[in-house]
């Protein structure tokens, strides 16, 4: 386990906790209780995480690292409206109409988002074609309005307009609001 003290005043008080590698399926209640009205980042790469309710508990945190965990389309994150960066490289997200309403409900404040090696996210890690990835970062820039990086790359101005030309909000609604409801429609 390894923290980042961010408070000089010699109380540790970590603005930064990382418990990667440690087969983490829940996070320890008392790291919770000592720190969680503190911490800004949260490094929980390669562990079985399948509940985020913890993240009530954080309401600090504005960077959460998921890298590694066997997420799929279906996880559930609580409203946590100050997460401004969120990586869940490695995952198996498969749906992204689906998996993009709910960071969209979860954190509408999102800036940072980073999919890359899941199959709803086309790129080169995954044989995914340039026209494949170009239409995976529109959709995702049109439905997440606070979006500044996607993966690897910043969104333009121009790649924004472009997004919201692509993918009307107008046009979109419909087919998520079927998607939640359990009705077939596919991006």
């Amino acid at each position: 386990m390894a923290f980042e003290d961010g408070n000089r005043s010699g109380k540790r008080s970590p603005k930064r906790i990382g418990l990667a590698y440690q087969g983490l399926t829940e996070i320890p209640h008392k790291l919770l209780q000592r720190y969680g009205t503190d911490v800004a980042i949260l490094d929980l790469t390669s562990n079985n995480l399948l509940d985020f309710k913890f993240l009530l508990e954080l309401p600090k945190l504005e960077t959460l690292i998921l890298d590694h965990n066997s997420l799929t389309t279906h996880v559930k994150f609580p409203f946590c409206p100050q997460m401004s960066t969120l990586w869940i490289n490695h995952n198996n997200i498969v749906n992204l109409g689906f998996f993009i309403s709910m960071l969209e409900q979860s954190f509408p404040n999102l800036q940072c988002l980073s999919m890359m090696n899941n199959p709803a996210a086309p790129s080169y890690f995954n044989d995914g074609t340039f026209e494949q990835y170009t239409d995976y970062r529109h959709f995702v820039i049109s439905r997440l309005q606070n979006l500044k990086v996607l993966d690897d790359e910043v969104v333009s101005a121009d790649e924004r307009k472009i997004a919201e030309r692509s993918y009307p909000r107008r046009l979109l609604q419909p087919q998520v609001s079927s998607l939640l409801s359990g009705r077939n429609a596919s991006f």
